[in-house]
């Protein structure tokens, strides 16, 4: 039962700062949801740097981890939104767009889990 309210807690807060990051950036761009890609971006560095430093020496308990990746990084990151935009820009036939936007989105979330994963080691 602590686990699962860990998990609750950290996808709350989570929840609450993408909410309020999405709301700040989003707007900039027309067809770039600046927001989102940054939560996204940031939730796999943390991500990274939260799994790395858990396997090295036991630097963070099972509960940490649960508490930070599970919850926080589960709740703060947005596929499921991300899936959505993607979906309303084909669905606007803006295929560039659609195209820049994704790829950009999983090449640099998978180089931030791996800068996520080195930066750990340092520590």
């Amino acid at each position: 039962m602590k686990q699962l309210a860990l998990v609750f807690l950290g996808g709350g807060i989570g929840s609450m700062l993408r909410y309020l990051l999405s709301k700040t950036f989003n707007p900039y761009f027309q067809h770039f949801f600046l927001g989102t890609f940054l939560v996204n971006v940031i939730g796999c560095l943390l991500i990274g740097i939260i799994i790395g430093l858990s396997f090295k020496n036991n630097f963070l308990t099972e509960n940490q981890t649960l508490l930070l990746a599970t919850g926080f990084c589960g709740g703060f990151t947005t596929f499921a939104t991300f899936a959505l935009e993607k979906h309303n820009l084909l669905r606007d036939g803006e295929l560039l767009y659609f195209s820049f936007y994704t790829i950009s989105s999983i090449v640099i979330g998978i180089l931030a889990v791996v800068l996520g994963l080195w930066l750990a080691r340092l520590f």
